[in-house]
Formats: C-alpha cells, sequence, structure tokens
C-alpha cells in the first residue's frame, strides 16, 4: 500500500487529508480503526523513541505520547508496590517487561497522558493489552501483537481503537522534507546516535556517574530527541518523571518538567496513597482529584460539601510544609536538556527536585556560572556537544 486517506488533517475542516510513499509501501499496516494526522504524527516520533531507547539500553520500551511530544517514557523495569499502588496496578498480577515499560511511561504524567497514543518497543502481549484497555487512549503502535491482545485492544471504543503494526526493520531514506506554507523545507534526517560515549565530558568536579544513571541520561536524551523544543526531561529508575516541551526559555522548560517530577513523586507520599476515594470513582477522576489535592487550590475537593463527591471520608489537608519535606527525599534523579543551559537558574531549579546528574549539549557564554552552580552541590555534569532541537 503506497497510500493510506485519513479522516482529516491537523483539525476537521482540513479535509482530503492521506500519508504516501512516492517509492515503495508504507512500512505500516492499519490492523484496527481509522487513522487521523495527528495520530500518525504520534506514532511515527513515538517509535522512533522506543526502537532508538531499546536499541541504547537493550531494555524494552514504551512511550505515551500527546501532540506529537512524549507524557512520558520508560524501559522495562520492574515496579515496586508503590508504583504498582500509583499506577493502579494490581499487587498480584504479574507483569512482562513489556507492560512495565507502558505502565511507567504512563504513569509519568497521568494529566497529560489522558487519551494519548502508545508505542511499545516489542510485540504487545495480553497483560499490556489489558492494562490498556482500561485507560483513556487513542491508539497504539508496536511491531506486533499477539492473538490475545489484538482481540482485547479491538474491543476498545466500541471496536474503533486504533491499532497499527510497524514494520520493524523499516529504515527511512536520509532526506526529509515537510511543506510550510506552501514552501518545501528539506534536511538530512537527525540520525545522531545516542550512546554512553556522549557523557565523557565531565566539566564538574563531581565527575562519578553510576551506570543506572547512565541508562537514565540515555533515556532523557533519546526522549528529549522526539520532543518539541525547547525541551528538558527529568529521569529516574529508568522512566522520565517530567518533561517540559516546546516553551519559549529553558527556565520554564526547567519549572515545568519539575513540577511534572514533584507532583509525580508527591503522588507517592503515604497520605496520598490513603487517600479514602469511593470505590466506583473513575481513574481519570481520581486522576484530577490527586492532581488537586496536590495543588494550591486544594479546597476545590476538600471543602464541605466538595468532598463528599469523590471520598468515603474527608482527608487531612497536605500542607506546604509537609510537601516540601516529602519532597527533600527525593534523590539519584538525572536531567537532560535538549540545548544548553545560559544561566546556573536551571541548575538551582533542578537541584530542588533532587537531581544529581545532567546532560546537556553545553557551548553557552556562561558555562561557567552553570559548571559553578552544579559545584555548589555536586551535581555531576557532562556535554554532550550534541544540540537535539525537534520542530
Amino acid at each position: 500500500m503506497q497510500e493510506l486517506k485519513l479522516k482529516y488533517g491537523c483539525n476537521p475542516n482540513q479535509q482530503n487529508a492521506r500519508i504516501f510513499m512516492e517509492q515503495g509501501d508504507l512500512p505500516i499496516t492499519v490492523l484496527n480503526g481509522r487513522p487521523g494526522y495527528i495520530n500518525l504524527l504520534d506514532a511515527f516520533n513515538s517509535w522512533q523513541l522506543v526502537k532508538e531507547l531499546k536499541k541504547a539500553t537493550g531494555l524494552p520500551a514504551a512511550a505515551s505520547f500527546k501532540h506529537v511530544s512524549p507524557a512520558g517514557a520508560a524501559v522495562g523495569i520492574p515496579l515496586d508496590d508503590t508504583l504498582r499502588k500509583i499506577y493502579f496496578v494490581d499487587a498480584n498480577v504479574e507483569l512482562s517487561p513489556i507492560a512495565c515499560a507502558y505502565i511507567r511511561a504512563r504513569g509519568a504524567d497521568r494529566m497529560s497522558s489522558y487519551g494519548d497514543f502508545i508505542a511499545l518497543s516489542d510485540i504487545c502481549d495480553a497483560v499490556t493489552a489489558d492494562y490498556i484497555s482500561h485507560e483513556v487512549t487513542d491508539g497504539i503502535i508496536a511491531p506486533g501483537y499477539t492473538e490475545e491482545a489484538l482481540q482485547i485492544l479491538k474491543g476498545k471504543r466500541k471496536g474503533n481503537y486504533l491499532v497499527i503494526q510497524m514494520e520493524e526493520n523499516y529504515v527511512p531514506k536520509v532526506k526529509e522534507q515537510k511543506d510550510v506554507f506552501g514552501i518545501t523545507f528539506e534536511q538530512d534526517r537527525n540520525n545522531a546516535e545516542i550512546t554512553e560515549a556522549l557523557f565523557a565530558n565531565r566539566p564538574t568536579k563531581n565527575k562519578e556517574i553510576p551506570a543506572n544513571a547512565i541508562r537514565d541520561l540515555l533515556i532523557a536524551q533519546i526522549t528529549l530527541k522526539y520532543t518539541q523544543s525547547n525541551s528538558v526531561c527529568y529521569v529516574k529508575d529508568g522512566q522520565a518523571i517530567g518533561i517540559g516541551a516546546g516553551q519559549q526559555s529553558r527556565i520554564h522548560c526547567t519549572r515545568l518538567a519539575g513540577n511534572k517530577a514533584d507532583i509525580w513523586f508527591l503522588r507517592q507520599h503515604p497520605r496520598v496513597l490513603d487517600l479514602p476515594f469511593k470505590e466506583d470513582i473513575r481513574r481519570p477522576d481520581r486522576d484530577n482529584t490527586i492532581d488537586v489535592y496536590l495543588s494550591d487550590d486544594d479546597t476545590d475537593v476538600l471543602a464541605d460539601g466538595a468532598w463528599q463527591e469523590f471520598f468515603t471520608e474527608k482527608p487531612q489537608r497536605l500542607s506546604r510544609k509537609e510537601k516540601k519535606e516529602w519532597l527533600q527525599k527525593m534523590d539519584h534523579v538525572c536531567l537532560g536538556s535538549d540545548a544548553f543551559f545560559p544561566f546556573g537558574d536551571n541548575i538551582e531549579r533542578a537541584h530542588k527536585s533532587g537531581v544529581r546528574y545532567i546532560a546537556q549539549a553545553g557551548g553557552s557564554i556562561r558555562d561557567d556560572h552553570v559548571i559553578a552552580t552544579c559545584d555548589k552541590y555536586g551535581i555531576a555534569m557532562a556535554f554532550t556537544g550534541l544540540r537535539l532541537f525537534h520542530h
């Protein structure tokens, strides 16, 4: 198949949308549903991300995409009891590595992942499909599906859930093009390979970056390669925990991603884990409620007349002091940036979210200030010399 008609373009008024190959067949097979323009932008970007993650780490990888940027990305490391609880996984369910990868990717920023597009580096099995069946999601791309998994996924969205199989060995041509305002842009694809060798140049006093942090820095940099710029990514224990995408100012990226990382960690606070939710509350409503509970607008769900809608009894408020004390326990976080940090303020903000290891391009006229700020906190930083802008 050289051409595939789409529902519509970016918006419903943009009709006559399609994807096509000038030579050869499309490297995808639509197994169920009908794709839209944005679905496929998410599918192709997320597929590249998980394919590169698996190659770099040797572990199954998954991504949760929304509006052409990842909300989460992760590799298949087992979940502990706390993560199972905050990701809504039954303690007795045996999880495959690819299931762990997607559950982690989905759990990074559950608010942003609502209605996501999923990418898996490995064949989707039944346990992964079963977890997906309970989430609000628009579609999935993977190199294959077990028969049981395919039947589970076909049952979503009244039988219209989008399921795409990707040709695993497809290699795109070197040149890529896109049209803007009737004008064609052309460039070489970004084929830069992200490996451990990128982290060899360590200008900080602390030069120690352990193996698990190297893995997490690889996850950060590969995630950033497919995130709309400017972008910053916080990673811990094999998964992104905060991604800041598409901001004009890098400090705003660092703050946005850091705030998301903080919320991820605050979800693990004992009081949040023990929130007395009603049994029939839906997962998205639970996510929204937790988000508000952790915000400065917590009275929206704790005020008399409001809490009864979500809880069986009124929860105790989590004060700012208690949040700060809990966040001080956050540690060994990795941080990646798609370009250089221009000032040390980014490092100051990163430190507040437990960052110990950083990978960034380097090359700012204030590199000395950035290095000095890292040294103040004992942070090990690598200059990769590689910019990863993506537009």
